[in-house]
């Protein structure tokens, strides 16, 4: 794992993100992905990358790899709660609020 390509990827992302180019951010984070896909800040950053171009199933596939990775953070399970319920705002998938509540159940438990 080269870190410091993965931070710099991060960093270009950021700006990329702050420039309104979200898909050339999702890239850039793809490609830090592809050093190390277990890069937490790179799942969770693509997580609000994917709501924000209201593509929810990738958004809450990122959200719930960070959970995989690290499942006794407790911010991490608040975080999943939290896309589950963007989720269910933009497709009013019932699906989504039962597994908001399960996540924010787990929150509450590490």
């Amino acid at each position: 794992m080269n870190e410091d390509a993965i931070l710099a990827l991060e960093k270009e992302a950021d700006q990329l993100k702050s420039d309104g180019k979200l898909t050339e951010a999702i890239e850039k984070l793809n490609q830090a992905l592809e050093l190390d896909e277990r890069f937490v800040r790179g799942h969770m950053a693509l997580s609000v990358l994917y709501h924000q171009l209201e593509d929810h199933s990738k958004s809450c596939q990122h959200a719930e790899r960070v959970v995989e990775i690290e499942p006794e953070d407790p911010f991490n399970w608040s975080a999943l709660s939290v896309t589950y319920q963007r989720a269910f705002e933009g497709t009013r998938d019932p699906l989504f609020i039962q597994k908001a509540e399960e996540a924010m159940a787990k929150s509450r438990m590490n």
